[in-house]
């Protein structure tokens, strides 16, 4: 457990300040420098999300901002969180990966995910069909074949097999993953379960490694990264904090169809939420790990214990990016001298 690494995946939230949205350019400005950050802390990993057509994100085009990432590190592996395979032609999916690779050997993995559009609107601008997601195998099939070089035609330039594969889950797709050689990357209720639980190893990650196909022609090992929503300080209030912005962007969510750029948590207070969107509130902190240093560790550890992970992947953003970095480094000082 001890050599077990952390990661991070950020979504490129979107925020409000001011009274006013934040634009696009300093957000990514403020990715960039979180990720350079992470890198000098440490940690493994650095996945940026696609999200298309939500106001309070502005991670849509994760293969365009990989690169940018890329330049402005040296060493930090970087990765999808994920693509979402129904939005795209397998072909065009592996022509980007083998260019990233191309320009960035060894250093770039794809996480691939199965959700649509969040609305009819947003899966007609797509061009998704109904029953999109149902071909999520046969697709995801396909792009490795390409991949591997084994597919009818040649994607250039070739990736021939470079490029880690993850497959993003809640757990559903984990045989999938086993059977085809891929990393597994397991979040909601498959991991959040084990943070205040003593239960017995999630049986999906039991299920996944006995089943993973280790004579595969991509050559990658068995693989099971714990992605949850992870935020510390110096107390437990002060975490809450910092929490409280998402959780309330996911509650209004719920009411009005849209997840909005995060909020001033002090503002959220102020606003008084009613009682439904109270016990909204505290659903979405029940599977957010949050508090000081050594209580996160403490529930991660937890976490590990139930999911048989391989590694943690820590994600959820905070409204304040000084304090998403405060909160990356404070978990890392603490992870390192457990």
């Amino acid at each position: 457990m001890s050599a077990v690494p952390l990661s991070i995946l950020d979504r490129a939230n979107t925020r409000v300040q001011h009274g006013q949205v934040v634009g696009a350019p300093q957000i990514f400005a403020e990715v960039t420098s979180r990720a350079q950050h992470a890198e000098q802390l440490g940690y493994h990993r650095f996945w940026v999300a696609q999200h298309h057509s939500v106001p309070g994100i502005a991670g849509s085009a994760p293969t365009l901002l990989l690169p940018h990432l890329a330049e402005a590190t040296s060493h930090i592996r970087l990765g999808t969180g994920g693509i979402m395979v129904p939005s795209h032609q397998p072909l065009i999916v592996a022509e980007q990966l083998g260019t990233l690779q191309a320009l960035y050997p060894n250093r770039l993995d794809a996480g691939l995910g199965a959700s649509v559009g969040f609305t009819k609107p947003v899966r007609a601008a797509l061009r998704q069909a109904a029953n999109a997601k149902d071909h999520f195998a046969e697709d995801v099939d396909e792009i490795i074949a390409y991949l591997n070089a084994t597919g009818e035609i040649t994607a250039y330039p070739q990736d021939r097999s470079q490029t880690p594969i993850f497959i993003l889950t809640g757990g559903g797709s984990a045989q999938f993953a086993a059977t085809r050689g891929a990393g597994l990357v397991l979040g909601g209720p498959a991991v959040s379960r084990g943070i205040k639980t003593s239960q017995d190893a999630n049986q999906t990650a039991v299920d996944y490694r006995e089943a993973f196909a280790e004579s595969t022609s991509r050559g990658q090992q068995p693989h099971v990264i714990a992605s949850i929503n992870v935020a510390v300080a110096d107390s437990y209030e002060a975490a809450e904090q910092l929490v409280l912005s998402e959780a309330w962007a996911l509650t209004r969510s719920r009411s009005i169809g849209v997840f909005q750029p995060l909020e001033d948590p002090a503002a959220i207070r102020a606003e008084q939420p009613s009682a439904q969107q109270q016990q909204r509130i505290d659903r979405a902190l029940s599977s957010t790990i949050y508090g000081t240093p050594q209580d996160v560790v403490h529930q991660l550890e937890r976490v590990l214990q139930y999911t048989l992970a391989d590694e943690i992947m820590v994600t959820g953003n905070i409204w304040d990016p000084a304090a998403q970095q405060t909160s990356d480094r404070l978990l890392m000082a603490a992870w390192e001298q457990r």
